[in-house]
């Protein structure tokens, strides 16, 4: 990659968190976090095979495809949403009132449970930076199977998490899967 788009894609990266970070919050409450990772960082590649075994362990085969994906992507922007305390509406989405919500523990691949409006911010988040990152024409999709792997390396706080790669080529690597 050549040293103008590797600058290119670290700005662009720059602009879809602070699309994430300052989409609209239920309450205005900030439960989302960002981070991105970039191609040939020894998280990028970590990230890569973690995939591909916690794939395995879950018997899950699409990981093995995302890590495929992931293995090609020039940046892979991570979005987690936080819910800490509950935003005190006691609308019972999550299947609590806010006063008997019991203490979060891992169930399959994030932590429960999660106030339904930090599920909201994180989807409002999602969208607001994948749209970003298609008006800056970078091919992106949103990822469970990174998201989850994320959770189990801890490469970023947060009980939900998903990611999104970016790639810079001719035709979009997400596309024909």
């Amino acid at each position: 990659m050549s040293e103008t788009i590797n600058e290119s894609i670290k700005a662009a990266a720059g602009l879809i968190e602070i699309a994430a970070i300052t989409a609209p919050k239920g309450k205005g409450v900030d439960d989302i976090r960002t981070r991105t990772i970039y191609k040939g960082s020894k998280e990028h590649s970590q990230l890569v095979e973690k995939m591909k075994l916690y794939g395995d362990k879950k018997n899950l085969k699409f990981f093995h495809r995302d890590s495929n994906n992931v293995l090609n992507s020039d940046a892979i922007v991570l979005i987690s949403a936080s819910a800490k305390p509950p935003l005190g509406l006691n609308c019972g989405m999550c299947g609590f009132d806010c006063t008997s919500i019991p203490e979060k523990k891992k169930i399959n691949d994030y932590f429960a449970p999660v106030c339904a409006f930090a599920l909201l911010d994180l989807g409002i988040a999602l969208g607001s930076a994948s749209k970003t990152a298609q008006i800056l024409n970078l091919d992106n999709r949103i990822m469970y199977s990174i998201g989850a792997t994320a959770v189990e390396m801890q490469l970023i706080e947060g009980d939900v998490v998903m990611g999104i790669p970016l790639s810079v080529s001719s035709k979009s690597i997400y596309f024909d899967r």
